[in-house]
């Protein structure tokens, strides 16, 4: 069996989220005197301080929209939705339905993903990636981040699944990475996903190379930022996770999520590319620009109407909040979703604890004094991730509690949402449980 040497894992409950994280309302939550009793007898309009909140960004124009989604077990989810899916657009209101731009809100699906290739016993967490791209055979390290390219050490250690699950691979990401690495990024296009059919100011445009196994292949040939299993750095590791599981199974990706995740759990409005009939149901795109909402990527027009050139298992996904609401279901219902076993029980316990290799360095991280399972942070029982434009999702197996929060803004550091949404929740929790 894949998972024999995990037969005894337990989820990791060690720290609480920090106030910048997105899921620190996991932790929170789990200090309330409830259950997960309480929150399903809730009737949406219960939810004043999260409705408030919504309101006070849709009302002053800051979002074209937001939807709030939270669902107790494996009960069908509540929502909190108020605007359109665009400025000025005459389309019908955002809903379960709308379809959002989730960014990275696509690693936790593909570390799931991951999980059940470990699961049919095509791989294992400790297994170099080597194994399945030799390219990634004898790595360099660059001897500063952001050092001269020309100058590296060989490194200690091979490059495994754990770590790149985990972002501990030492590999490094075009939205943070410095000097000439990240230059040597753009010019190979190693681009961690797209925004636009047009150049945005601020965000990353080179030109992404010409499909997965290409990028993979450019990205071997770049050193690496740090020694494998060494440091917790944000990265293309789930971009390179997607590459391996190709290999693994010989599908493409999203051939692979299609038939073992989308399918089984019932998420029929998840793709990397809308479909033209589909379109009317996209949320516009924004930037913000000295507090002024501008369209970045229309739906009419959008670049995610398009093939994209990579399958991005990182940050490549459209959903809607009724889908990913789906997929949190089975996550914490431990791979069952309407009485259907999608993963194993072991598979969902092993990828929502903390699998970090041991001695990671996490200091100066997001993610310091916590832990982190397949794709996403895991802390106090909760598992979860956010995206770039400004969403988030959770599952909390302490309370049996999952929440979503959707809406479409860059970048998503412009407006505090992930926090007023936390603490929004969490005094709408305590009221119920106190009232």
């Amino acid at each position: 069996m894949a998972f024999r040497e995990f037969d005894s894992v337990q989820v990791s409950r060690r720290s609480l989220f920090r106030s910048t994280a997105y899921l620190a309302a996991g932790g929170a939550i789990a200090t309330l005197p409830f259950g997960a009793e309480l929150l399903a007898r809730v009737e949406t309009s219960a939810w004043p301080n999260l409705a408030s909140t919504i309101d006070s960004y849709v009302s002053a124009g800051k979002v074209a929209n937001m939807v709030a989604v939270i669902g107790s077990g494996q009960d069908s989810p509540q929502k909190i939705a108020q605007g359109g899916q665009g400025f000025g657009r005459s389309s019908a209101p955002a809903g379960l339905d709308t379809l959002y731009r989730i960014y990275s809100m696509t690693k936790p699906i593909t570390g799931m993903a991951a999980m059940i290739c470990i699961e049919d016993g095509l791989m294992s967490l400790d297994q170099p990636v080597a194994d399945f791209l030799p390219g990634f055979a004898n790595m360099r390290v660059l001897k500063q981040a952001d050092g001269p390219l020309d100058q590296t050490v060989p490194a200690e250690r091979p490059i495994t699944i754990r770590n790149l699950l985990t972002h501990t691979a030492g590999l490094g990401y075009d939205i943070i990475t410095k000097g000439p690495l990240l230059k040597a990024y753009q010019a190979s296009g190693i681009v961690g996903g797209q925004v636009s059919r047009i150049p945005i100011p601020g965000f990353t445009n080179a030109k992404p190379a010409p499909g997965l196994k290409v990028w993979a292949d450019r990205l071997a040939k770049l050193p690496l930022i740090a020694q494998p299993g060494a440091k917790w750095s944000y990265s293309v590791g789930l971009d390179l996770m997607g590459r391996v599981i190709e290999v693994a199974t010989g599908q493409t990706l999203d051939a692979f999520l299609q038939q073992r995740i989308f399918e089984p759990c019932g998420m029929d409005s998840s793709w990397f590319q809308v479909p033209e009939s589909e379109a009317h149901r996209l949320s516009d795109n924004y930037g913000i620009l000295n507090g002024v909402p501008l369209p970045i990527d229309v739906a009419s027009s959008s670049v995610y109407l398009d093939r994209p050139p990579i399958i991005w298992g990182g940050s490549g996904l459209v959903c809607s909040p009724r889908d990913y609401d789906r997929f949190l279901e089975m996550v914490l219902g431990y791979g069952r979703i309407n009485g259907r076993r999608v993963m194993s029980e072991t598979a969902v316990r092993v990828g929502t604890s903390n699998i970090l290799p041991e001695g990671a360095d996490l200091s100066g991280s997001f993610v310091a004094g916590q832990g982190f399972g397949a794709g996403a942070r895991v802390a106090d029982g909760t598992y979860g991730w956010g995206g770039a434009a400004g969403t988030l999702g959770m599952a909390d197996f302490g309370n049996g509690i999952r929440a979503g929060l959707f809406t479409q803004f860059m970048p998503a550091e412009a407006y505090p949402v992930t926090r007023d949404f936390r603490a929004a929740l969490i005094k709408d929790l305590q009221v119920r449980a106190h009232g």
